[in-house]
């Protein structure tokens, strides 16, 4: 085969990206969704990483699992919340999907702008039941979350959704002719901003996690970090899309969000970095935990002692009191008896038969 003949081949391979013809199968009578799939692998990886990091930070292991039970379930409901407040139009203009589809996670819709803020008063929340500082917690699970993104954004694949404008560049997006927006009909690939996001989000992993162990970052600003990049890769991918959405003078609100976010992270990591630098003890804080935790065990311990010594001690008296009920019975009792017994008695009598003596007569 000639290498013309090789490189033509090579071209309509790789001429554009293939879309999954589905996105769901069944299970007997229960539905695996792959955006479903996504999000949930997306999780498990952040969970691992974030413990990995947290424990090699001094934290007490297997803490970023119960913080997570608590900012997961926050986050799925911001980031629903979000998307459905920003894209209230999709669900409840003008031929809308209705009220029930905005409940249907599972037909794609999560804003990581509210799904981040949800998730963070979770795991304040879950911070604050296991007396620990938040800020630790969010540096060390910051590059996790940006990988589970980076796993997320694959279920817009599936879905065929969230594509960007018509492409002819060699990694342009087939897109089912259903799928396309009204007025894109004739377009046959996209820009796959999926794939942009994905792999971007990636990197921010990687900067992060060089950036941590380069200058020993501390205090939240790892966090700061990650939203700084992600709201910097997220504003020009936003400009590509093409689904409908709401706008602010001309520019989607996705992009004012990150604009804004962004520049809230900057100040925080200049600001940060300047008042408290370096990075939490928390081999000390864990101690200082655990120290907490075994004295608030020991007053547990203490406390029910007293209650068992104050039980015995009522036992103790109540015992005292019935003996001595018992013991004034018997003395009222005995007066009782002895009276009986003496009316049982029989009486002496005064009269007697005369003896001898009582016979004598005497002699003037």
């Amino acid at each position: 085969m000639s290498g013309s003949a090789i490189a033509t081949i090579t071209t309509q391979v790789v001429a554009s990206i293939p879309s999954p013809d589905q996105g769901t199968w069944y299970l007997g009578p229960i539905p695996l969704r792959a955006y479903a799939l996504a999000i949930i692998a997306g999780i498990v990886v952040a969970i691992w990483l974030g413990n990995r990091r947290y424990v090699a930070r001094g934290g007490e292991p297997g803490l970023i699992t119960d913080i997570a039970l608590w900012a997961v379930p926050f986050g799925i409901i911001g980031g629903r919340l979000y998307h459905v407040a920003s894209d209230w139009q999709i669900y409840f203009g003008t031929d809308g999907r209705g009220v029930a589809a905005a409940f249907r996670i599972w037909d794609g819709g999560l804003g990581i702008w509210g799904a981040v803020a949800f998730g963070a008063l979770g795991a304040w929340i879950g911070a604050r039941r296991r007396h620990v500082a938040l800020p630790p917690i969010a540096d060390a699970i910051a590059p996790g979350i940006a990988l589970a993104q980076a796993i997320g954004r694959w279920g817009n694949w599936f879905n065929q959704e969230l594509f960007g404008q018509p492409t002819t560049l060699p990694w342009g997006l087939e897109i089912a002719p259903e799928n396309r927006p009204v007025g894109y009909e004739a377009f046959e690939t996209f820009h796959p901003t999926f794939l942009y996001e994905s792999l971007w989000l990636v990197g921010v992993a990687l900067i992060v996690i060089w950036a941590d162990r380069r200058f020993t970052m501390g205090h939240g600003r790892v966090f700061a970090l990650y939203v700084l990049l992600y709201t910097i890769g997220r504003a020009w991918i936003e400009t590509l899309r093409i689904d409908p959405v709401n706008t602010v003078a001309g520019l989607r609100l996705n992009v004012w969000t990150s604009v804004i976010v962004g520049i809230g992270a900057a100040v925080y990591l200049v600001l940060s970095a300047r008042s408290r630098p370096g990075r939490e003890d928390l081999s000390a804080a864990s101690s200082d935990a655990t120290d907490s935790d075994e004295q608030n065990d020991q007053n547990d311990q203490n406390d029910q002692n007293d209650q068992n010594d104050q039980n015995d001690q009522d036992d103790e008296n109540d015992e005292n009191h019935g003996e001595a009920g018992a013991s004034d019975a018997s003395d009222d009792q005995a007066p009782v008896s002895e009276m009986s017994q003496m009316q049982e008695k029989p009486e002496k009598s005064d009269t007697s038969e005369p003896g001898p003596d009582d016979t004598a007569t005497t002699t003037p």
